[in-house]
């Protein structure tokens, strides 16, 4: 028998594979790469990001989501730490580089575990134990408020914008997000799509307003129509003024020239008609979402209405919900009870373009936060501070609790899982311990990230939570260990009990991974492949 054994191949040859403890260690290292990417970013003294894209358009942000995808990452186990900040963001709206960097850190410390030949099962087992009883652990440390209080909003909205680009103007916006939120929220709670942030370049951030009712990036349609209408009364279009084109590809055949005026006067009738359905209802605005024939506009203007085109669906149901008016489909069924009503809607001229207010509404249900600033690059990044801070005040209404912040609840968290862990038997009590150690990289990089030593702040956490002071925390500006209670540093329970999940999921998941097989391209079928045997 000859020696020379032939390969089999059950894949095709180009594609590669890791398998085992490589296979681990690439995963983990990829991951911990994505969360120490955004860890500096991290509270009120992170630093911030320049992503300049391939069409050379720039974003500076410290915005742990919109760092991450805009990144662009390829490796697939990072691609899944991305996915949590993802999550973070689209049920909170805020925590999303908390969840990341304990998502890293939980791998970090997975990662000691493994070369002490522990199991991955077993760490996987370790951590879901650690991290139900860090909910468990967290419910009873979370504070029930009130919601109605001003203050308590204020609080969490600051705490939220601390550290980004809105930082500077803080106090001046979370006047205005208090404002907004108990204009337009109910027993159900906060809709955070019914408040619109509108941006435009110029004047300082603190000269940003809130509008109650909604602002359009749209002017009027026809210079004859008036700039101004007070006591507005606003029909609400999702059809064109204009007369409908057929379905199907149509020939009108016209023998003489009489026959073609027939046509044109019929036309110019039937928007003639639609024009005074509109005046009829006693509207003197009309916001339609599609198009506005130019006789119409004409028509229009003569009977002094005001009228925009165009107006994004998104942008209608706004209208609807802060005027108080119905959307109407047909302009032949539109009557007085189904228009809105605004106290005055507007054209107004700023940074050099038009736009229209549709403002002073009586009891909006959706309004709209107008942001100034020097550069699109300052209010883009304070919208996104704005977004998330709307998204935390969302979730306080819904669960109506709150625990503190400046690092306080997750060394409270790790002392209280420490003792836990003790009465644990077994190898899991390695893991319910490494868990433990990695809620510290919280304040850890909160005491980093000020330019202070985090070993000195950490003994003195521990040594204050020991004495059964669990509100205290680091202030990172005086570098010293002080009660947050007191200087307002609060957060919705939610945010830590979703970065918590979120980042155990995601670090169990990868744990449990110990093959990689990456596909290669789909070739015809080499003469050396085998079936296996």
């Amino acid at each position: 028998m000859s020696n020379n054994v032939q390969p089999i191949y059950i894949m095709p040859e180009d594609t590669k594979r890791t398998t085992g403890k490589t296979a681990q260690s690439n995963n983990i290292l990829a991951a911990k790469l994505v969360a120490e990417t955004v860890r500096t970013t991290l509270g009120p003294k992170g630093m911030d990001k320049m992503i300049v894209d391939s069409l050379g358009d720039v974003i500076v942000t410290n915005d742990g989501v919109t760092i991450l995808r805009e990144m662009q990452i390829e490796h697939p186990a990072a691609k899944m730490v991305v996915e949590i900040a993802k999550t973070q963001e689209n049920e909170i709206g805020d925590g999303t580089t908390t969840s990341v960097v304990i998502a890293g850190e939980l791998l970090k410390q997975a990662e000691d575990l493994l070369n002490e030949n522990i199991h991955p099962t077993i760490i996987t087992k370790g951590y879901r134990i650690a991290c139900q009883r860090t909910l468990d652990i967290l419910q009873l440390i979370a504070e029930d408020v009130d919601i109605r209080n001003k203050d308590m909003i204020k609080s969490v909205a600051s705490t939220a914008m601390t550290g980004k680009g809105a930082e500077s103007a803080k106090d001046h916006l979370s006047d205005l997000l208090v404002e907004a939120v108990q204009s337009i929220s109910d027993a159900k709670g906060l809709d955070r799509d019914n408040v619109k942030i509108e941006t435009k370049v110029g004047e300082r951030i603190e000269n940003s307003e809130l509008i109650k009712g909604i602002v359009l990036d749209k002017e009027k349609v026809h210079p004859n129509m008036p700039l101004r209408v007070d006591e507005a009364k606003i029909a609400l279009l999702n059809c064109p003024i204009e007369v409908k084109s057929t379905e199907t590809d149509a020939k009108i055949n016209i023998n003489d020239p009489s026959q073609f005026q027939a046509f044109l006067e019929q036309e110019e009738k039937m928007i003639r008609t639609m024009v005074d359905k509109i005046k009829a209802s006693g509207a003197n605005v009309v916001i339609t979402q599609k198009g506005i024939d130019e006789l119409a506009q004409h028509f229009l203007a003569k009977e002094n209405i005001y009228a925009i085109r165009r107006v994004r669906e998104s942008d209608l149901n706004k209208l609807a919900k802060a005027t108080s008016g119905k959307i109407v489909s047909k302009i032949d069924e539109i009557s007085s009870s189904d228009l809105g009503f605004a106290g005055t809607v507007k054209e107004k001229r700023i940074n050099d373009e038009a736009m229209t207010f549709v403002q002073d509404c009586q009891n909006p249900k959706a309004v709209t936060l107008l942001i100034r600033g020097s550069t699109e690059h300052v209010i883009n990044e304070i919208k996104r501070a704005l977004e998330d801070a709307i998204g935390v005040i969302s979730s306080l209404m819904k669960t109506k609790k709150v625990v503190y912040g400046a690092g306080s609840c997750e060394i409270e968290l790790s002392r209280q899982l420490r003792r836990f862990a003790q009465s644990l038997s077994g190898k899991e009590q390695l893991a319910v311990l490494a868990f433990a150690d990695a809620l510290e990289i919280i304040p850890k990089t909160l005491a980093e990230n000020s330019g202070l030593d985090p070993i000195d702040i950490i003994t003195m956490l521990k040594a204050e939570h020991d004495s059964d002071n669990k509100y205290a925390g680091v202030d990172v500006f005086s570098g010293k260990i002080v009660d947050v209670k007191q200087f307002g540093v609060v957060e919705p329970m939610t945010i830590k009990s979703q970065a918590l999940t979120s980042a155990t999921e995601v670090a169990t998941m990868i744990l449990r991974i110990d093959d990689v097989i990456l596909g290669g391209k789909k070739n015809s079928p080499s003469p050396h492949m085998h079936p296996e045997m």
